[in-house]
């Protein structure tokens, strides 16, 4: 078991959160000339080819213990179906309003560790649950007036997301991040050529320029640094402890759709995300205080 080192945890989730939109950036740029499975693929490929070598020169295993090789498998797969929707509704939304209706995540884990964890959730936190999906809901209002259910898409990105941050929050305690992102990036891109094969997706490389093949790889890249800093990030310190900072994302999300899409929140999407940030936050803080006025385990 790994001791916590909050300070050094937050400092790594605050890499993870420039280096997520950025890759969400990459993403979206390449989605229009991309087939879906064929990018996910690739990006996969990229973070199993870049860490396989590292394990390799440190003498590391990448197979997990057997006792945890269906929570990574499952991790696996959540990571995909999570990469798959954002991916989708960054070809129909602006980047900040998918990062941003994608955070009732840190909502989804509350009300998921109540129904199936048994943790008790007081009227405070249901009440802010609530506010904090009127917040989306008023980011998504105008998105879907505009393309229609595909507004909805970030909340699949949320629930993947949840369950993702569950599992890893488990195994990442016991398990180093680059051994554990080989690993997942290995069974990923095993399931993605699968899929590339069947939907003859693949035929498409060939029309690749040196642009196309230098974006596809530096979404690998950024993909495997960004989720190798928050699986570091989660075995240094508690979920709690991190979650503030992942609201970073939204404003940098922001940022980055400005900078390379020209493209500003408008008035009542602005108003929903801070809608569902205060919620957030509130949560947050409300979880911490409770912790804290919990008596000790003896």
């Amino acid at each position: 078991m790994t001791p916590d080192r909050p300070l050094f945890g937050i400092l790594l989730m605050l890499g993870f959160c420039v280096l997520a939109p950025l890759g969400d950036s990459i993403a979206k740029i390449l989605g229009p000339v991309v087939p879906l499975a064929l990018l996910m693929l690739i990006r996969f490929w990229v973070q199993a080819l870049v860490l396989w070598p590292m394990c390799r020169a440190r003498g590391v295993a990448i197979r997990p213990p057997r006792a945890l090789l269906g929570l990574v498998i499952l991790r696996a797969a959540l990571h995909i179906l999570g990469v798959g929707l954002m991916f989708t509704s960054l070809l129909f939304l602006p980047l900040a309003e998918a990062v941003a209706i994608a955070f009732v995540m840190p909502f989804i884990l509350l009300l998921l560790g109540s129904l199936f964890l048994g943790e008790e959730v007081g009227p405070r936190r249901l009440i802010a649950c609530a506010v904090g999906f009127s917040g989306a809901l008023m980011v998504i209002q105008p998105s879907f007036a505009e393309v229609g259910a595909a507004a909805l898409l970030p909340l699949g990105v949320a629930l993947a997301f949840a369950l993702f941050m569950l599992v890893t929050r488990r195994v990442a305690k016991h398990i180093d991040a680059v051994p554990l992102q080989a690993f997942s990036g290995l069974i990923a891109g095993g399931l993605l050529m699968g899929l590339v094969a069947l939907d003859g997706s693949w035929t498409a490389l060939p029309t690749f320029g040196a642009r196309i093949w230098g974006l596809l790889l530096l979404l690998g890249l950024v993909g495997t640094v960004a989720h190798l800093l928050m699986t570091w990030s989660l075995r240094y310190a508690p979920s709690a402890t991190l979650a503030p900072m992942q609201y970073l994302e939204i404003p940098i999300a922001t940022f980055f759709g400005w900078l390379i899409f020209n493209d500003l929140p408008g008035p009542l999407a602005t108003l929903g995300i801070a809608v569902t940030i205060a919620a957030g936050l509130y949560v947050i803080w409300r979880e911490g205080r409770t912790l804290r006025a919990a008596p000790p385990a003896v």
